[in-house]
């Protein structure tokens, strides 16, 4: 083994189980409901090809720093800063990015379950023939109504979370292993599907027109910083699962070359997505959208308006129930991981703890929409705010300049050893100058200052 000690919390047997870990993490709702969109919207090729620059400059290395600090500290976030801090002999007060990390994680994973119970009651919805022939007026009311049924949103909510916590409970190999090798190829299979019958019964020349072709007048400096947000924020850095799934990774791994097969696989899944739900938007006339508003509007409409929607409609929410599944349940394990080692719990406990606060905040959240009790204070903008805004951002700031500029170059160098020499130091370089210049144009963008 490396320098790092052995990881208390576990392993995986391959490579393979870790690449899967990481893309059935980074394969979220954000796939399905905004690179399509933005495509289409901001350019078309000119978008997609910034995009995969902004992928590889700025996303990609800031992963694999997280995957460094997990590979060579074999623990928790919190753990696994701490052990790279000792190791590097500089201040265990770098231990606050990996607090910030799992903090950050729990925050998502409060209100991101809350949309999942949403997809996995549109599920139900599609498969009973809710919205077979119905209005596009009908299908809008039924959202809203949907969002002001406070005991049907904590039902679906409840629902979803205990499914991961289940898998969670049951370990990192027979649970997140076991999961992540059913949700990758499910995910692929599923948009394989959709996507053949999205070509075959949908709109294709309108599809084409819309995402594929390159509009020049498009592509502006907006369409720029789109790219980057959105490339930044796709691989799901600034959460610690990237510290936590790389400590679970077999010894040696060649991190880099691992990290870019993730960001190829997410792109790719991001593109079958917009083939999948395009044509039969384009179809049915339906304009496109971005957000809630696709997912669980005009998708619902157009399966409920077109040929086969019946058995195809169902198949979709099933694959966003999949895709979420695989999110939430890598956005528990940082904390989850905190918790067995600082707290000294054992894992089934430290899952129902988590699991806990977890749906506490989330009915929160849920009680603050339409008319619920805390409706003045509407925690889910909120929540979205801060950890988009704010919270993502800075972990991810300090995680450039913790590996980039404290972090002992023997110790990168020493879990890199399989990279060429070349890659190293691409890779240092981009996250030293590259990485936390395009943050900060971020953050400056959120906040209006660009």
């Amino acid at each position: 083994m490396s320098l790092a000690q052995a990881n208390p919390l576990g392993v995986w047997q391959s490579r393979s189980t870790f690449v899967f870990a990481l893309a059935a993490s980074a394969v979220g709702l954000g796939n399905l409901w905004r690179f399509a969109y933005l495509t289409g919207e901001y350019g078309g090729g000119a978008f997609v090809i910034t995009y995969l620059a902004c992928l590889f400059l700025v996303a990609i290395p800031v992963l694999i720093a997280e995957v460094v600090i997990g590979t060579h500290g074999r623990g928790n976030p919190v753990a696994a800063v701490r052990h790279a801090s000792d190791r590097s002999l500089r201040s265990r007060g770098w231990m606050i990015l990996g607090m910030l990390s799992c903090v950050t994680a729990f925050l998502i994973l409060s209100y991101y379950s809350v949309v999942a119970g949403w997809a996995l009651a549109y599920a139900n919805d599609m498969q009973a023939g809710v919205f077979d022939a119905a209005s596009a007026v009908v299908v809008g009311e039924r959202f809203e109504q949907f969002l002001r049924n406070t005991d049907e949103l904590i039902y679906w909510h409840s629902g979803f979370l205990a499914i991961c916590a289940g898998v969670s409970a049951l370990g990192i190999r027979r649970g997140i292993g076991a999961l992540v090798w059913l949700v990758v190829p499910a995910v692929i299979a599923l948009l394989f599907v959709l996507a053949n019958f999205a070509l075959e019964a949908g709109n294709v020349p309108a599809t084409k027109a819309f995402l594929f072709s390159t509009k020049s007048m498009d592509f502006t400096a907006e369409s720029v910083l789109m790219a980057l947000g959105h490339a930044f924020f796709t691989l799901g850095v600034g959460v610690g699962v990237g510290i936590s799934f790389g400590a679970y990774a077999p010894d040696r791994i060649p991190v880099v070359r691992s990290v870019m097969v993730v960001a190829v696989f997410d792109t790719l899944v991001a593109l079958l997505a917009g083939l999948a739900i395009f044509p039969v938007l384009f179809t049915t006339n339906m304009d496109p959208a971005m957000g809630p508003g696709l997912l669980f509007v005009s998708v619902p409409y157009a399966y409920g308006n077109i040929l086969q929607g019946e058995v195809f409609g169902p198949l979709f929410f099933l694959l966003v129930v999949i895709a979420a599944l695989g999110s939430v349940v890598a956005l528990m394990e940082p904390v989850v991981g905190m918790f067995v080692q600082h707290a000294k719990l054992k894992r089934l406990t430290s899952v129902s703890v988590v699991a806990l606060l977890a749906w506490l905040l989330g009915v929160a959240v849920i009680l603050s929409m339409g008319d619920g009790w805390l409706a003045q204070w509407n925690l889910f903008g909120f929540l979205d705010q801060l950890t988009a805004d704010i919270l993502l951002p800075a972990v991810s700031l300090l995680t450039t300049i913790f590996v980039g500029w404290r972090m002992r170059r023997e110790i990168l160098q020493l879990e890199l050893a399989r990279e060429p020499a070349l890659f190293f130091w691409l890779w240092r370089f981009l996250l030293r100058y590259i990485a936390p210049l395009a943050i900060c144009v971020i953050v400056a963008a959120a906040f209006g200052f660009l």
